[in-house]
């Protein structure tokens, strides 16, 4: 991690494209969140997000490769960004469904979902009340 003494800094993680990793990407968010001063019902907010936008990534059986996490903790907010490296053409990018779509808006600030040259990142941006 990147810090100054402040809690403003990056965090990288990378777990392998399979489901039972994504708890790691989970405890990232919410162990980052609770630093920046996120509420509980925030940092639940995140969880669901980052489980919601991993499973665009991994799908529900995983796939051969890695994913990689970029957490960026700004003053007022924190930033997250996957991406995944697939060493071979996995399922085709079906972006976020509806029902996704839904849960996202109603917990994130901003989220993108977009095919990369690997494979599909996303992008989420999530503020604190404070």
């Amino acid at each position: 991690m990147t810090d100054s003494g402040s809690s403003h800094g990056e965090v990288r993680l990378v777990v392998p494209a399979m489901p039972e990793y994504l708890r790691l990407a989970r405890l990232t968010a919410a162990g980052l969140a609770s630093r920046l001063g996120f509420s509980y019902d925030e940092v639940e907010d995140l969880r669901i997000a980052i489980d919601e936008l991993c499973f665009v990534l991994v799908g529900s059986h995983g796939r051969p490769g890695s994913i990689t996490l970029v957490y960026s903790m700004l003053p007022d907010a924190l930033v997250v960004e996957g991406s995944g490296v697939f060493p071979e053409n996995g399922p085709a990018f079906a972006g976020v469904s509806e029902l996704s779509g839904q849960i996202l808006a109603a917990v994130v600030d901003e989220h993108e979902v977009r095919p990369g040259q690997n494979g599909p990142t996303f992008r989420l941006r999530k503020r604190h009340a404070n």
